[in-house]
Formats: C-alpha cells, structure tokens, sequence
C-alpha cells in the first residue's frame, strides 16, 4: 500500500471507528477485549486506554519494557495535541516531508509519531481520550488497535484493514 493508500485508509478508519458514548466501563471491557486478544497472540504489549487524560485502563504484558510505558505516553500526548493516530500523524509527516521536531514546536521527547496511538472519539462531541499500545513495530501496533476497535464497535475489520 502506499503512503498515500496508507494515510487515505487511516482517515477511513478514524471515521469509521467512533463510539456513541464512552465510559469507565468502556474503557475496561475494551481493554480487557485487548489484554486478552494480546494474550492470545503472544504479544508483547502495553495498553493504554484515558479519557481527559484521565488513565482508566493500563495493562504491561510480558516482553514488554519500562520504555514501552515512555513510548505510550509519547504517543498519547500526540493524539490528545492533533486529534489523530499516531501512525497517520507519521505517515502525514513522511508524506510531507517536514521535520518532526522543535522547528515545528515539537519536542519528541514529548511527543512521538510512531503507530499505536489511535483517538476515542465520541459522535457529536469529539476526541476525548486515546487508546495507546506499544510493543511490536509501529504499523503492528497500529493495526492491533484497529483490529480490536472494530471488534468492540461491530466493524467491519477486512474493510478497514491496512495491507501488510
């Protein structure tokens, strides 16, 4: 797929995977759904899911090291500042062929354009949280996400889905 085929795709995704509402109670079934699917496949993953900020669900599983929490955080804080994923922030920035750094106002020791930080948004109101994982190469960690948002939310996943 190309870059372009990439970014197009994310924004489908972005669009397609809202909620009606989100809750505490969400945020725990969804991560759980996650943890478990994590399990499955052996994946070295930490899950990361706040809304306003606020941290309701957070699971480190084995493999996984002290900089994956770092890396969650990096990401977070870029999903909360731009309103998008963090693999299409990535690919967006590649595509433009801009910097991503402090000539921009970014420091990426706060910020990180690596996959695996996808928003919450909620229909009629907005982005308010983000659903973050880190543990396997960037566009893995991008597809994991998607994966499981269109199990929780009823999508369909082979529409959604980036190429390999």
């Amino acid at each position: 797929m190309s870059l372009i085929e990439d970014i197009a795709k994310i924004v489908d995704q972005e669009s397609a995977l809202c909620f009606p509402a989100f809750s505490e109670a969400d945020a725990w079934a969804l991560g759980f759904q996650m943890r478990q699917s994590a399990v499955q496949q052996k994946l070295p993953l930490v899950i990361d899911i706040r809304i306003n900020n606020r941290q309701l669900f957070y699971t480190a599983l084995p493999g996984t090291l002290p900089d994956n929490s770092e890396w969650v955080r990096r990401k977070v804080n870029s999903v909360l500042r731009f309103h998008k994923s963090t693999y299409r922030l990535g690919r967006e920035t590649e595509r433009d062929g801009k910097p991503f750094d402090r000539s921009h106002g970014i420091d990426t020791m706060d910020y990180a354009k690596d996959g695996g930080g996808f928003p919450i948004h909620v229909k009629g109101i907005g982005v308010v949280g983000a659903i973050t994982v880190s543990g396997v190469p960037q566009r893995q960690d991008h597809s994991f996400v998607v994966e499981q948002l269109c199990t929780y939310l009823k999508q369909d996943h082979g529409r959604l889905a980036l190429t390999p």
